[in-house]
């Protein structure tokens, strides 16, 4: 039972963090293991004990660290087990302070999904990004630096909106924290302030160029978690405040296809599927757009699909990094020999996410589509499932095939270095991958934790037509792909994206602030030596000798007359009362008689 004692999950990876390097080495494996488990325990506890639980008051607020809802524990459900996954995967990372860095940033997720207020999603939103950069920076590469810079700085701004947002929000109802639907019918400007914040985590369009960048950097560890928690933690948050804004139909869409295409023109394996978050995210932020309760439901249930799916993904292209050294597609091929688990898990991966009957991409996406149908919104619906089709030809074909099959590409020292990875890492990879195919063929394990379990009830993916359509559009996106192989070879090019615009921006400021901006400060700090310094100091030294020879003259000459006068008047007194009388007495009788004859 629920108690008054309730104990964030968030609490629990915070201590945990800052005990985790502390410890000796001997104890730290066996201590990554209790306190993930620790936190699921503690989600799992929650469940059926709905309400709002740990209130601060902080000021003129009320902080809510723990509201207990369906759509709150679905999130929470999934992302303390990936937080297991993702710490068993890597338990061979010597750096401790790694670690802690992860158990911090699945605590900031996890205090936005279950916050009730801004002040408190304001609080663990700007924890995620301050903890997650170190997954970037960890990677200890030149380039490493410099993108975690960039990430840094996307998300600082990011966080500059929401708090503008969250700030005029507070101003114009009154004192109003609380959060919750928003009222998109009538959004004002703090509206957008706050959407255009939670966008940015969510990598929609613009503002989706630092995902790509960041997670194709992250150390192989760092990169499994990235994938799993800013996005889909910016899907709950649209999930709670914006359902049925319907700017957000388009934007999903045109996410599920633009993540399609650069992901098809990629050759980093990491970056091409960081560019497929962005895809599927989408189809979560059409789902959001759409509104009703399907629709919300099969966002739901997408991300919580997509955080297995796309984890195992990063974990089995990361494997590949992690022990040939590279992730590019024109430096890799043939590996099914020399890592055969690692394929098949990968390939598990593959198939989950590209929507293949009795794995668990089947049973979330097509439950978008159908709300898209179920409102009449047919463009939207149609362009979702044509995205579907891009989405198997290059992570459910593209990845398998040209890093384990394909032309073998790998130098001398790539194929020897090539293996399956250590036990700890399998071990996570086979987690993800039971998940996938259980999530996908027994759907009430799933569905009954969506926030509208009515219509997840009422909702049966496995029908005749709907198998029929997914196999069709699956085979033909294959025949495609093998007619089409030259074409789609991979090449060791640079796709250009919109960070070229803050790329180039930067190195403008960079030469603004180098150039123009120091040649005149230069030009006027000359300027000044010569037209007022100098001129300054030739009035400094002539009042420094005015006071010298004219004060200082005529104080100290009349300090000097002064003590002369006193000392001839000294000499006067001869230090016998009786004389001094007498003298005194023959002057005043000098002076009267001179006054009288007068």
């Amino acid at each position: 039972m629920m108690t008054d004692t309730w104990i964030h999950p968030s609490a629990i990876l915070l201590v945990g963090a800052v005990i985790l390097p502390c410890l000796p080495k001997a104890w730290r494996k066996i201590f990554l293991v209790i306190v993930p488990l620790l936190a699921f325990a503690d989600v799992v506890s929650m469940q059926g004990h709905n309400g709002v639980f740990g209130s601060l008051r902080f000021m003129d607020a009320t902080m809510i660290f723990g509201r207990v809802d369906a759509l709150s524990m679905v999130f929470a459900y999934i992302m303390s087990l990936m937080c297991i996954i993702g710490t068993v995967y890597g338990l061979h990372v010597e750096n401790p302070v790694e670690q802690s860095a992860a158990w911090v940033y699945v605590a900031g997720s996890l205090g936005v999904i279950f916050c009730g207020d801004y002040l408190t999603l304001f609080l663990f939103w700007e924890l995620m990004a301050f903890s997650s950069v170190f997954l970037v920076w960890f990677r200890r590469r030149k380039e490493s630096l410099a993108t975690g810079y960039r990430y840094l700085l996307v998300h600082t701004a990011g966080g500059l909106m929401l708090l503008a947002g969250i700030v005029l929000r507070y101003k114009a109802t009154g004192g109003d924290m609380s959060f919750g639907p928003i009222g998109v019918d009538s959004p004002q400007l703090y509206t957008w302030l706050i959407l255009a914040g939670f966008l940015l985590n969510a990598a929609v369009p613009p503002l989706h160029a630092w995902l790509p960048d960041a997670y194709g950097e992250a150390t192989v560890a760092g990169a499994v978690f990235m994938c799993a928690f800013t996005t889909k933690t910016a899907v709950y948050a649209l999930a709670r405040g914006f359902a049925g804004m319907e700017i957000l139909v388009p934007l999903g869409v045109i996410m599920a296809l633009y993540g399609v295409v650069y992901a098809v023109l990629e050759n980093d394996a990491r970056r091409l599927l960081a560019y497929h978050i962005i895809s599927q995210v989408g189809y979560m932020v059409a789902g959001v757009g759409i509104g009703t309760q399907l629709a919300i439901n099969g966002a739901c249930a997408h991300a919580f699909a997509h955080i297995l799916y796309k984890g195992l993904l990063f974990m089995g292209c990361g494997a590949v990094l992690q022990m040939t050294g590279t992730s590019k597609f024109t430096e890799l091929g043939g590996l099914y020999k020399k890592m055969p688990k690692t394929f098949l898990y990968t390939l598990i991966g593959g198939l989950s996410i590209s929507a293949f009957p009795l794995f668990s991409g089947f049973v979330s996406k097509a439950m978008i589509v159908a709300a898209g149908y179920e409102v009449h919104n047919y463009w939207a619906a149609f362009l979702l499932t044509l995205a579907s089709a891009g989405t198997f030809l290059h992570t459910g074909l593209k990845v398998p095939y040209f890093i384990w099959f394909g032309k073998n590409n790998c130098s001398k020292k790539t194929w020897q270095r090539a293996g399956d990875p250590p036990k700890n890492m399998q071990l996570a990879m086979f987690m993800a991958a039971a998940l996938c195919i259980f999530v996908g063929c027994y759907t009430p394990y799933l569905y009954d934790m969506l926030p509208f379990p009515q219509a997840a009830a009422a909702y049966h993916p496995y029908t005749a037509y709907h198998v029929a359509e997914t196999l069709q559009i699956l085979l033909f996106t294959a025949l495609g792909f093998f007619l089409l192989l030259k074409k789609l070879s991979p090449e060791p090019t640079i796709s250009l994206d919109l960070d070229w615009f803050y790329r180039k921006g930067g190195r403008l400021f960079y030469w603004l602030a180098r150039k123009p901006v120091q040649t005149a400060d230069t030009a006027v700090g000359e300027a000044w030596n010569k037209e007022g310094i100098v001129p300054l100091m030739r009035t400094a030294r002539f009042w420094s000798w005015f006071d010298w020879h004219v004060i200082d003259t005529v104080v100290d000459g009349t300090a000097r007359g002064v003590r002369a006068l006193g000392g001839k008047l000294r000499l006067v007194q001869r230090g016998r009362l009786q004389i001094s009388i007498t003298y005194m007495a023959v002057l005043m009788a000098f002076a009267l008689a001179f006054l009288a004859l007068a």
